[in-house]
């Protein structure tokens, strides 16, 4: 499964989801599939992705749709800390996909540390529940599954290297995406304060 195809399922499955994404190319190519004012693009925020969503699904209506964030392994590996701070908060409403290519594809494709280290056993030990595919059918189905579990579900999804042909940069201003992001977030959802 390309990422590019790991994204098309997500943006049909995430269109009433507060949906965070990690930097580069995953946000160029989801945007490229199906930009969103539910998206919020954390560019050049490496690492982060999983905080935000963290953060976010803390303060929404536990009763709105599942915060979903969407991650990859070279990012992940920047912030590790993430998997035991959601496990240790565990929000109910918490879905963090974590898109595996074992590379960082963004910058030359240097090998990450995901060929040994298994993210989705970490993710457990941490206290999240897991569930693992790498086909396109697999994602809706562990998707669809982990919607159902409460506190935080870890969703991990091995894909294989390389960034799509031909897709933009994502040249919109981080204030306007925030901006609209939050505009939504507010017609949406109930949240303590989004701004904080």
């Amino acid at each position: 499964m390309k990422r590019i195809e790991a994204l098309g399922v997500l943006a049909d499955l995430t269109s009433r989801h507060p949906v965070v994404v990690t930097c580069a190319a995953t946000s160029r190519e989801l945007a490229s599939v199906r930009d969103g004012d539910n998206h919020l693009y954390l560019l050049d925020a490496m690492g982060l992705a999983g905080s935000v969503a963290t953060g976010l699904a803390l303060s929404v209506d536990p009763a709105a749709p599942k915060v979903v964030g969407i991650e990859g392994d070279g990012s992940l590996f920047m912030n590790p800390n993430v998997l035991p701070t959601g496990g240790y908060l565990a929000p109910g409403n918490l879905l963090l996909v974590l898109l595996d290519n074992g590379v960082y594809g963004s910058t030359g494709a240097l090998p990450t540390y995901s060929s040994k280290i298994d993210l989705e056993r970490l993710a457990a030990a941490a206290g999240w529940t897991t569930r693992s595919t790498d086909t396109t059918d697999g994602l809706r189905a562990a998707f669809g599954e982990l919607l159902t579990e409460t506190g935080p579900a870890f969703l991990y999804a091995r894909i294989e290297a390389g960034n799509a042909e031909g897709v933009e940069k994502l040249l919109i201003d981080p204030v306007a995406l925030t901006g609209r992001f939050t505009r939504w977030l507010r017609e949406a959802h109930t949240v303590a304060d989004v701004t904080a």
